[in-house]
C-alpha cells in the first residue's frame, strides 16, 4: 500500500496493513456511526500486542485521548492518540464480537463477526495471531452509568471524522467495520457500513 493511499474496511469485514515506527494511521468514520474494531500486533511477534488492560493501567482511564499511549501485554509503547476529530468517545472495555455473542443474542445462523474478521484480514497478510485479544473499540460509545451499568449507545462521532494514531513499533494494524446491527452500537439504524483509514508519513 503506497503512502497515504485510502484504503477500504468493507461493511461488516476486515482489514490489516503492516506499518514502520513513526508512520501515522488516520482512521476514518466514513459515514460517521460505525464502530471499528482495532488491533495493533509487534510485527515481529504477534505474541505481543496492543492491550486494554495494560493500556488503562498506564493511561488510568477507560477512553483514551489525545497525547496518551497504549501499550502492549509486553507494556511497550505501540500506539498514540494524536489527533481527533470525532468526539473523543471509545471503548476499551469490551471484547470483540464473535459467532458466540451473536448466538447469545439469538442468531441462529451464522452472523459476520470481528474475532472472524481480525484473523480473516491478518490471513490475508499470510499472518496467524495466536489469539483474540480484546480491541480498541475506536468510536464505540458505552457509558458508564452512575450506578455502575454500562449501556451501548449509538456513536457520538460524525460522517467523515478521524482518529490519527502514531505508531511506536514496527507493527501490524488490523481493524474490523463491526456488523453488529442487533443493538444500535452501529447507530439507531442498526446497519454497519464501510469506514477507511490512511496510512501517512
Amino acid at each position: 500500500m503506497s503512502d497515504q493511499e485510502l484504503s477500504t474496511i468493507p461493511a461488516r469485514k476486515g482489514s490489516a496493513a503492516h506499518v514502520k515506527k513513526g508512520q501515522l494511521i488516520r482512521v476514518i468514520n466514513t459515514h460517521g456511526e460505525q464502530v471499528v474494531d482495532t488491533w495493533a500486533f509487534a510485527a515481529g511477534d504477534l505474541n505481543e500486542f496492543m492491550s486494554m488492560e495494560h493500556s488503562r493501567a498506564h493511561i488510568l482511564k477507560i477512553i483514551p485521548q489525545v497525547g496518551d499511549t497504549m501499550l502492549t501485554n509486553k507494556r511497550r509503547p505501540v500506539l498514540t492518540f494524536v489527533e481527533d476529530t470525532a468526539g473523543a468517545v471509545h471503548d476499551t472495555l469490551m471484547a470483540a464480537c464473535d459467532r458466540y455473542r451473536y448466538e447469545l443474542l439469538g442468531c441462529a445462523e451464522y452472523h459476520d463477526n470481528c474475532t472472524d474478521n481480525l484473523h480473516e484480514a491478518l490471513h490475508q497478510l499470510g499472518l496467524h495471531a495466536p489469539e483474540t485479544p480484546s480491541p480498541l473499540n475506536l468510536f464505540m460509545n458505552v457509558p458508564v452509568q452512575q450506578n455502575g451499568r454500562l449501556t451501548f449507545d449509538p456513536p457520538v462521532s460524525s460522517k467523515g471524522s478521524s482518529v490519527t494514531l502514531r505508531a511506536e513499533m514496527d507493527l501490524v494494524i488490523a481493524f474490523s467495520a463491526c456488523p453488529q446491527d442487533i443493538i444500535p452500537v452501529n447507530g439507531k439504524n442498526l446497519k454497519p457500513t464501510e469506514a477507511h483509514f490512511q496510512i501517512l508519513s
